[in-house]
């Protein structure tokens, strides 16, 4: 079935809501579609409980968050880019106090401003710990109320439809009625998120599977530095919890890592402690972890706060941990770091522009220059708001030029119904547990090639079984994740270098040969 829309965006978080919302005042009369594998609200921006970096209080300043900002990414952030990106946040914050969003107040009736891990100064604006989904709330509010806009829940992107690096749209999979349409477009644009599900361990919903970067890389879109994928150092360690990330808010109110006995064990490894950046606690972490032989440490946080500031304060996690028996308000949290952000993605500038005509990508999907070597905590939604922002204009300017192309159908060629399911559950398995052992907080030259074999063969097997067998979400997932999973390990081996979140036991100090680690199509 084709479909023809002038703004196709994939995605439904921050990035993908608040550029559509601005797009329909821009260009009132352009129709703007936005397609989501699953239900609108499932997506990482759901998910965020610390909150948007802004320079609010008046003894902060741009020049500080800018710091805090290339320290943290390790002398690989765009300097111009971070500054750029910074000095817009008060301003795309009151917008979002106008479409509705209620970031938390102090006891005097100002924005309540956290700190974070990284942060010089109490810079973090939330709604307690739930601010991703007051954030993502509000935006879905806005949008229903934009007759131009259209949302198509349950349909997943399989493939860009992309000829001499110009992109003319998507195929789309009808979850519902399981066929595969054409969405032909003036404009595309990826907000698709990250690809936290290529790990074991993840804070990231199971929709974050890469999708937006295969498919860009698929289409001719150049990938940059892959190899930095960020671990949250605090994640839910339960044997019945799934992807549930304990903010690091909580450390900048005064919560304590320690190991099993209760020793703290930050001060040995930074001179911020539990406020150091997020690579250096994730192995701090990993380090204890290993030398101890233990499964998980401890965040405690009822020490040192009571119980009606833990409970108004932390009212997601407070809720969270109780259905899993744990009371944080007595007890510490058990914790283990995880897969959290993608700091690496397809080449894009501030607008979203790519190397592709016609597509743009914003948010975690994009490699901007904004995070370097490691995002410093709550700039990502900073830059979702941004970028849209700056993409709204750009496109605005540049579409009543433009006309739509269709393109040919779908070819199923001689697919047939999957009779071995099995083999996608398997696959997915396999990947992401030696992502985990191989490619992850510490990596080694071994482990790296050791992947880069696994992940040959099976992207040669996931392949085959692609075009033998009929597409459903599953196997567009399975394909997607191994695509990304190579690009990181390619990405990770030719980085002879330890820097921000890549940490290579044999390279363990910094060189000045490498900026970026470009990959494009063909490997």
């Amino acid at each position: 079935m084709n479909h023809t829309t002038d703004v196709l965006i994939i995605g439904s978080g921050i990035s993908g809501l608040s550029l559509a919302i601005k797009l329909a005042k821009l260009i009132p009369e352009q129709n703007i579609t936005i397609i989501t594998k699953e239900k609108v609200d499932d997506c990482n921006t759901f998910n965020a409980q610390g909150g948007i970096a802004c320079v609010w209080d008046k003894g902060d300043s741009f020049k500080k968050h800018v710091q805090d900002t290339l320290i943290a990414g390790d002398d690989l952030c765009d300097e111009n880019i971070v500054k750029r990106i910074i000095s817009q946040a008060p301003e795309r914050i009151r917008e979002l106090i106008d479409m509705g969003v209620t970031f938390s107040k102090d006891n005097d009736g100002n924005l309540d401003l956290g700190q974070e891990g990284g942060h010089s100064e109490r810079r973090i604006l939330h709604v307690n710990d739930l601010t991703g989904k007051n954030i993502e709330e509000s935006l879905i509010k806005r949008v229903k109320e934009c007759d131009n806009i259209e949302i198509k829940e349950k349909f997943c992107a399989v493939n860009l439809y992309s000829r001499n690096l110009k992109c003319r749209g998507a195929y789309v999979l009808d979850q519902k009625t399981e066929e595969i349409h054409n969405i032909a477009s003036k404009v595309t644009v990826i907000a698709t998120g990250g690809a936290g599900k290529i790990y074991l361990y993840t804070t990231n919903p199971d929709v974050a599977s890469g999708d937006g970067i295969a498919m860009a890389y698929r289409a001719g879109a150049t990938i940059a530095n892959m190899e930095f994928f960020q671990f949250h150092p605090t994640c839910l360690f339960h044997p019945f919890a799934k992807s549930f990330l304990i903010s690091e808010a909580m450390r900048g109110e005064g919560a304590i890592l320690t190991d099993i006995s209760g020793r703290p064990f930050m001060e040995i490894y930074h001179p911020l402690k539990d406020l150091a950046p997020r690579d250096v606690v994730s192995r701090a972490i990993d380090s204890e972890l290993k030398k101890s032989g233990d499964d998980h440490v401890l965040l405690d946080i009822a020490s040192y706060k009571d119980k009606s500031f833990i409970k108004t304060h932390f009212p997601g996690i407070y809720e969270e941990c109780l259905k899993f028996g744990i009371d944080i308000t007595h007890e510490p949290i058990p914790v283990v770091p995880a897969a959290h952000y993608c700091c690496g993605g397809v080449l894009a500038g501030i607008n979203g522009i790519t190397d592709v005509k016609n597509l743009y990508v914003i948010g975690e999907s994009a490699c901007t220059g904004l995070h370097g070597a490691n995002r410093l905590a709550s700039n990502s939604l900073l830059e979702g708001i941004v970028c849209a922002h700056e993409c709204s204009k750009l496109i605005a300017n540049n579409i009543h030029a433009l006309r739509i192309k269709s393109f040919k159908p779908w070819e199923p060629g001689n697919a047939v119904p999957s009779t071995e399911a099995v083999i996608i559950t398997q696959n997915w398995d396999e990947i992401r547990r030696f992502m985990w052992n191989y490619v992850g907080i510490v990596r080694t030259d071994k482990r790296l090639e050791r992947a880069k074999k696994r992940i040959n063969l099976l992207l040669e097997e996931i392949n085959n079984y692609y075009w033998d067998f009929k597409i459903e979400k599953n196997l567009v997932e399975l394909r997607n994740l191994a695509t990304v999973a190579k690009i990181i390990i390619v990405s990770a081996i030719s980085r002879k270098e330890s820097r921000g979140i890549h940490f290579n036991i044999d390279h363990p100090n910094k060189s000045k040969l490498i900026r970026n680690t470009i990959i494009k199509k063909p490997w």
